[in-house]
């Protein structure tokens, strides 16, 4: 289904606008009300993007959010590639059943995740009528860091 691009921030830069778009195309091919409804893509430090897709379940604690997903390609990605795996950017995309699109913040547990991993990661989220790009510990300002 052909849908008009996301809007693009003023502030965000050709490789960011990529990754949203490269969410945006791949909920296009997977989306399915109730069941996959978001896309997470991360953008590396060698330049690749890795994606996730939510996979929701009947039992909801079964559900994995997209974030998380994308998270696992992540490491999996590094282990056979042997690239750092080391996150830049990530963007997050939504789409709601009448079939509008917006970037969203991930959850509580995927915030945790990603600041665990790449605290220094840009991640846009969408704050009032805007769309921002903050760390991934601006997520969880409060949190107490952990030592892997």
């Amino acid at each position: 289904m052909s849908r008009p691009p996301l809007a693009r921030p003023p502030e965000m830069g050709d490789d960011d606008a990529a990754l949203m778009a490269a969410a945006a195309a791949l909920l296009d091919r997977v989306y399915v009300a109730g069941r996959h409804e978001v896309v997470a893509a991360m953008r590396l430090a060698d330049g690749s993007v890795q994606l996730g897709v939510h996979v929701d379940g009947s039992a909801r604690r079964s559900a994995v959010c997209a974030e998380g997903v994308a998270a696992g390609n992540v490491v999996a990605y590094a282990a056979t590639s042997g690239a750092a795996p080391s996150v830049l950017s990530s963007v997050s995309v939504l789409r709601r059943p009448g079939g509008t699109e917006h970037v969203i913040e991930p959850c509580g547990v995927c915030a945790e995740l990603l600041s665990d991993y790449w605290p220094r990661a840009r991640v846009w989220v969408t704050r009032g009528d805007d769309t921002v790009a903050v760390t991934a510990a601006d997520l969880l300002p409060a949190k107490r860091l952990r030592q892997w």
